[in-house]
């Protein structure tokens, strides 16, 4: 292949093709910019209008305690008719311009319920009422239920900006609808019901569409389906895939031009340099190449005729190469103290030294504790050959603590200590590690002996490093006093738990479990016997927990365990199994007065939407149903009674 098709196919290679594929890329960052642009405009118009509703929840839930408090309405719910019920809500109702207002008791049985069935944004409180008619008055819990907007006028509100639309359903009944035509059932299916934006297709029209859903008046729930147009965006995208495509054909015809130029003017200096590197190529480095203009193609003809004076220079040179070499070898040596892993710097180590004396093999041995056996970690080349040779010199080396020599079948052996924490040797503090090298035939010199040495001295420094670097790791995600996992660390855990909770559709537990009566122990006994009633809960749920599981303190008197894929019941399991243990502690007293009991209660729950934030609510309401329901028990979550007021230090 001559060097001008040679020419035209690189120019092919790295003109034309980029610039088609440039021009694929751009149409596609345009169509992908598009989308982003319609997408990011709709979740912004999504979260305004999820702030509104709120808003409007808020003033629900405040209209809700106004009517909780309203005396004439309080009087009406204490008669046995709910006539007077419906007269007095309809009053408040249009006095405070509420949408729609509904009482029911904790039955289900409807007081009142006034209003526009399309009401939404509810606000609920729950009161107590007395009836008159009987003796003595028992309460009834009575659930005031406002709602200040309905769902035509949320709507509007939330079409408010340019080529935006809202949908309000209830279920998969469209509420209200601020779209030019109506929705069929078909096209109402289509509608997300909640998380990212969703490109639809409603009437011909395209839309980006992103939903969410809130609490709806009788415990049921309302979608707020928010659209964005798509049609400008696309119309802008389309005009910059024309005026891409245009100027890239422009380029690619000037560039052909060009290329037809230049390709004709190379081949002949080409050639010209072609007949001079095959005489230098022969031998001939007097001969010269001859050189025209001042351009690239000169200064390589002035470089051809420098390479027969150059390569006697550079013979010169390799001897002192060397002792450059060494000398960045101990270079690299100091920055061994800023590398972390110990297994990656154990091989860098032991690669660098058989590099820095010319070995042909070696290999690195550390113990993982100071009375452990030597493990062999790291290795080069092929050290079965080299093994009497290299054995003998770590025998040296462990004996008296300082570099020695093997000699074994024609194989030479260096080996030096890597330092222990302690920095010295005697027979009690063996050398941390040891690394050693070999080669055959050759002796290693007094400053390969030093080199090795100092490169194994940084060495031990790097382990150092990495020893320091673990433990502050350790401490930063354990508890001091229980050495449990620390709330930091905990919040870490059940987020992961939850998130692949939620990838594997698999539920997540979670246990967690309070020392009943642990304030008067501190006021009783100390804190001193409340640490060790601490300490030894805390032992006692890291024995009954699984191997996969990590307890962790919480906070307080209070610790947690995240359990994954386990449901509710297994969770329970798992509590009684701690709660039992716990209740059979027999804890020394330190003040002598012998042995003391504790108890503790639990609260388990369990769920598979990957929500670490509901999960743990529901663990602690669980919790506090157990401590209202007279301590040392176990209350799932899904028994708890909600309404429970979170107990005070005193029932704790």
């Amino acid at each position: 292949m001559s060097f001008r098709v040679r020419l035209t196919l690189f120019f092919v290679l790295i003109v034309v093709v980029p610039m088609i594929a440039l021009g694929v890329v751009v149409a596609r960052l345009l169509s992908t910019s598009e989308h982003a642009q319609v997408v990011a405009q709709d979740r912004a118009s999504a979260a305004v209008v999820l702030a509104d509703y709120r808003r409007l929840v808020g003033s629900g839930t405040r209209d809700a305690r106004a009517l909780a408090q309203d005396a004439a309405l309080a009087a009406a719910l204490r008669t046995p008719t709910t006539q007077d019920d419906r007269a007095q809500a309809r009053a408040l109702a249009a006095r405070l311009h509420l949408a729609r207002v509904r009482l029911t008791t904790a039955s289900g049985a409807v007081l009142a319920d006034v209003g526009a069935p399309t009401a939404i944004a509810r606000g609920a409180v729950r009161v107590r009422a007395y009836g008159e008619t009987r003796k003595p008055p028992r309460p009834t819990l009575v659930t005031i239920e406002a709602a200040p907007t309905t769902a035509s006028a949320f709507a509007r509100i939330a079409a408010s900006a340019p080529d935006v639309h809202a949908v309000v359903e209830r279920g998969r009944a469209v509420l209200a609808s601020t779209l030019p035509r109506p929705l069929t059932a078909a096209q109402a299916a289509q509608l997300p019901t909640r998380g990212d934006p969703h490109i639809v297709t409603l009437a011909h029209t395209t839309y980006a569409a992103t939903a969410f859903t809130a609490p709806d008046l009788r415990g049921g729930r309302i979608t707020v389906a928010i659209l964005t147009d798509t049609s400008a965006a696309a119309g802008a995208a389309t005009r910059g895939r024309t005026l891409a495509f245009v100027l890239l054909a422009l380029f690619l015809l000037l560039a052909f031009a060009g290329a037809l130029l230049v390709s004709r003017q190379l081949h002949g200096q080409v050639a010209r340099f072609l007949a001079a590197a095959k005489r230098i190529g022969g031998g001939d480095f007097s001969a010269t190449v001859p050189v025209e203009g001042r351009d690239e193609f000169a200064q390589l003809g002035h470089e051809f005729n420098a390479v027969s004076a150059e390569l006697e220079q550079r013979l010169g040179e390799l001897a002192g190469e060397r002792a450059r070499l060494r000398e960045s070898i101990h270079r690299v040596g100091a920055t061994f103290a800023a590398n972390l892993d110990r297994t990656a710097l154990l091989e860098i180590a032991t690669q660098t030294i058989a590099d820095a004396v010319d070995a042909d093999c070696g290999r690195a041995t550390i113990r993982a504790s100071d009375a452990g056996p030597p493990l062999k970690v790291a290795r080069v080349g092929d050290v079965a050959q080299a093994e009497p040779a290299i054995a003998a010199a770590e025998a040296q080396v462990r004996e008296h603590g300082r570099p020695a020599t093997g000699l074994a079948d024609e194989q030479t052996a260096l080996a030096a200590p890597i330092a222990s924490r302690a920095g010295a040797h005697d027979s009690a503090n063996l050398p941390r590690g040891i690394v050693a090298v070999a080669r055959r035939g050759r002796p290693f010199t007094d400053a390969e002996r030093e080199l090795v040495a100092s490169l194994a001295r940084q060495t031990g420094i790097s382990l150092e490093n990495v020893d320091l670097h673990e433990q502050v790791k350790r401490q930063a995600v354990t508890d001091g006093l229980t050495g449990l996992s620390n709330r930091a660390r905990f919040q870490q855990v059940i987020a992961a738990e939850a998130a692949a909770s939620r990838r594997f559709d698999q539920p997540l537990g979670l246990l967690m479990l309070d020392i009943d009566n642990f304030k008067r122990v501190n006021d009783t006994y100390g804190h001193q016997q409340g640490d060790l009633v601490l300490r030894e809960v805390a032992a006692a749920l890291r024995g009954c927990a699984r191997e996969v599981d990590e307890p962790a303190r919480y906070g307080g008197e209070e610790l947690a365990v995240a359990l994954q894929q386990t449901d509710v019941t297994g969770a329970e399991s798992i509590a009684e199994r701690v709660r039992t243990a716990v209740e059979a502690l027999e804890l020394p007293r330190l003040d002598g007065g012998g042995v003391m009991r504790v108890t503790v209660s639990c609260g388990v729950a369990a769920s598979a939407d990957g929500d670490p934030v509901a999960l743990v609510a529901a663990a602690d309401a669980a919790l506090y149903a157990a401590k209202h329901a007279g301590k040392n028990r176990t209350a799932r979550a899904d028994e708890a009674v909600l309404a429970v007021a979170p107990a005070d230090d005193a029932a704790r």
